[in-house]
């Protein structure tokens, strides 16, 4: 049986043309109370996050992405992910400005550099919808679109003068609110420094405006290939048949995709959740890639998950999820620790060479090492180094 994706209908008065336009979506934004107000009747709670003004990460979104949530009750996990709430001014347990410690790994403008092989290029700050658990608030949402020529110039300059780096992954902000061209320039300079291998691309727009992603954006990839696109969807529910197009037309020109989705109190906590998530990913061939926990930025304690909870529903997902569809289980260690990664211990008892399992379904078993285990290094290991 095929899996099927909601259609979501042009607002009224709007044009299917217009409605598919990414450019009228960007243009035609929610971004203040009255916007919203006129498309949700605001909680008490959402009400006063919009009166604390300053204080406030700016809340922006497509009429598209505003659309998944509309009629939809207030405690709606969409909802969660598109609108402030009170809570985000609470001042919780471990808020951080610069959760992942970027700043102190910024070699050069628009660089940050904290594993060897690989380093962000920050290409925008700017992001078509303003999600509320967003990890770079210290740097996102600032009107510095593009990077000015100087900037720009000295972050190629560093790649350049960086052999070891071998990977660049294009983020922001949002890579792909910038146009075709902008675009087209980044890779063609990044295809120019010999021992940069693979272009990544982290995005959003697929899951808040799909209409971005068209023939000639999937082309212009494919022709500086491996590009690899990783796709940020967090719910099922964001999977409409726009968005199922789109990161199809990735994948038909050439561009894999992987899908990096976040745990979030009240929006996806749960296996089921994130079960139905990873079956449509992989139906449409995108390969769900991290299941990542909420960095503790500013406002996002209310979102949080605790890891004993995603250690549980890691656990689950063994049981009922094929190997293609399992996301990885990780966390951001503050202040640039780092990714590490979390499994579900299935070890309950470790004696000499002797290991008892658990498994997912609660059947206990002994697994023993040989005598022998030394690891012989392949003679040819010197050729692949």
């Amino acid at each position: 049986m095929s899996i099927q994706f909601p259609r979501i209908e042009p607002w009224p008065g709007i044009s299917q043309e217009e409605w598919t336009n990414w450019k009228w979506q960007s243009k035609s934004a929610l971004v203040s109370r009255s916007d919203f107000e006129k498309h949700f009747e605001l909680s008490a709670s959402e009400s006063q996050a919009f009166e604390s003004g300053a204080e406030l990460f700016r809340v922006r979104s497509t009429p598209y992405y505003a659309s998944l949530a509309m009629g939809r009750p207030q405690d709606d996990p969409i909802r969660k992910i598109l609108l402030p709430s009170s809570d985000e001014l609470s001042p919780g347990l471990q808020q951080m400005l610069d959760p992942l410690g970027e700043r102190q790994n910024n070699p050069a403008p628009r660089i940050i550099h904290r594993y060897d092989d690989r380093c962000l290029f920050l290409v925008t700050d700017f992001c078509s919808m303003y999600c509320r658990y967003c990890t770079r608030k210290h740097f996102t949402a600032q009107d510095q679109v593009f990077p000015a020529k100087d900037e720009y110039q000295q972050a190629l300059d560093y790649i350049r003068s960086t052999p070891k780096i071998a990977e660049v992954i294009l983020s922001g902000g949002d890579p792909l609110t910038l146009s075709d061209q902008k675009l087209e320039k980044i890779c063609y300079d990044l295809r120019q420094i010999p021992h940069v291998e693979i272009i990544r691309v982290g995005t959003r727009v697929p899951v808040v405006n799909p209409f971005r992603v068209t023939n000639e954006l999937a082309k212009m990839f494919r022709s500086h290939k491996p590009v690899y696109i990783m796709t940020h969807f967090n719910h099922p529910r964001e999977l409409t048949e726009s968005a199922a197009e789109a990161v199809e037309r990735f994948v038909d020109y050439g561009n894999p995709v992987f899908n990096q989705m976040v745990l979030l109190n009240g929006v996806n906590n749960h296996a089921a959740v994130v079960r139905a998530l990873s079956r449509r990913l992989l139906y449409l061939r995108v390969k769900p890639y991290y299941m990542h926990q909420c960095d503790p930025s500013e406002g996002t304690d209310h979102l949080r998950t605790s890891i004993d909870q995603s250690l549980e529903i890691q656990k689950q997902l063994w049981g009922s999820l094929s190997g293609l569809a399992m996301p990885n289980l990780s966390v951001d260690i503050p202040e640039g620790g780092g990714k590490a990664g979390l499994t579900p211990n299935f070890i309950i008892e470790h004696k000499g060479g002797r290991r008892r399992f658990c498994g997912w379904d609660g059947i206990e078993a002994d697994y023993l090492d040989p005598h022998e285990s030394n690891l012989e290094v392949p003679s040819d290991l010197t050729d692949w180094l």
